[in-house]
């Protein structure tokens, strides 16, 4: 799971200060005078204006006109923090969490955040989702972890969007309910998480918590791999090689599956060797199955190694070699390969293929 760090950026309360020094510093920053917007600031701060105080923490943190000092950023934010503000009890309770200006205290990171959380500060629920999923400085609660996350995922952030929808698909921290999670990761998704995406395409292509749909899978799937996503590639290749929910495209499979290798999916590199050895939407070449089978074997995948072998015992795209063949025949067997290693069996495959 990600942290939520410290905002970037500060929304000035302005108009509460009540003093036309405000305005002035304020403009002075964004003219890039930042010692004079500084000048301004500090005594405002020394009153107990919030926002300055704020803003004086950020600056200390970022080294943003100021020599950079962790541990005056981390004074100048429980000043605020023990007025109220709610982003600065997060700002306290990260700088607690990742051992900025103080040693890292989990506890007293844990007690700032429930602080923020309690006032409806998304990043804080966030985290503290993050706490008690991973169990970190605090005993493991899924149940609670799962609230937390589902506070900030109602508030639209959508990694805990994603996170409830996984804790729904799986039944971690709550009741597994496949419809609930395809609601959570559309919503995820919808705003471009990756993961929700590419979780939908499986919900959609196996008819889970939703009505099985082919097109709706092939969708979601390239949303995802277009975003770079192996394992949607990879899937819009097997789509592509089924004609599942697309029509039948063996080129097009063959392009989806050589983006997913080039990120090292041993899936799509098996399926090359396979396509390549077949002659399947590209012409058939022995020794570029060979090159293909021999990545997904260094990838650990047993029938990768064992069609290998068989292609060096008979000679097939490569020179035959019965020491070489013997080789990946105990190979296949130590990666895992059930079939027989020693005659090939009258299905190559042993049942140990991808389907495309």
């Amino acid at each position: 799971m990600n942290w939520k760090k410290g905002a970037a950026g500060l929304l000035f309360a302005l108009a509460s200060m009540g003093t036309a020094q405000a305005d002035v510093g304020r403009n002075s920053y964004d003219r890039g005078d930042i010692k004079s917007g500084l000048d301004y600031w500090r005594p405002l701060a020394n009153r107990g204006n919030v926002a300055a105080q704020l803003k004086l923490g950020q600056m200390y943190e970022d080294g943003n006109g100021v020599g950079k000092n962790l541990t005056l950023a981390l004074s100048w934010y429980k000043k605020a923090a023990d007025q109220g503000s709610a982003e600065a009890q997060f700002n306290v309770g990260t700088m607690y969490d990742q051992g900025e200006g103080v040693t890292a205290d989990k506890s007293e990171a844990i007690a700032w955040y429930k602080k923020a959380a309690a006032q409806g500060y998304l990043n804080a629920q966030y985290n503290l989702g993050v706490v008690y999923d991973t169990g970190q400085g605090v005993a493991q609660d899924k149940p609670q972890a799962f609230d937390w996350y589902s506070k900030a995922a109602e508030q639209g952030d959508a990694e805990a969007q994603f996170n409830v929808g996984t804790m729904y698909d799986q039944g971690d921290g709550t009741d597994k309910n496949k419809s609930k999670a395809v609601v959570w990761y559309r919503k995820a998704a919808e705003q471009g998480k990756v993961e929700a995406q590419y979780n939908l395409g499986i919900m959609y292509r196996d008819g889970e918590g939703v009505a099985k749909d082919g097109a709706a899978a092939f969708s979601w799937f390239k949303k995802a791999a277009d975003q770079g996503d192996a394992s949607a590639q990879f899937n819009l290749g097997a789509m592509y090689a089924d004609g599942d929910g697309i029509k039948q495209d063996d080129a097009q499979a063959i392009a989806w599956f050589l983006k997913a290798a080039a990120q090292n999916d041993v899936e799509a590199e098996y399926n090359l060797g396979v396509m390549f050895r077949d002659g399947e939407g590209v012409a058939k070449n022995g020794p570029r199955a060979v090159y293909w089978f021999e990545r997904a074997a260094e990838h650990r995948y047993a029938g990768a190694a064992y069609n290998l072998a068989v292609m060096y015992r008979d000679g097939d795209g490569v020179a035959a070699d019965a020491a070489k063949a013997a080789e990946w025949f105990r190979k296949a067997k130590r990666l895992g390969y059930d079939g027989d290693t020693d005659d090939q069996p009258e299905d190559p495959s042993g049942g140990q293929t991808i389907p495309i």
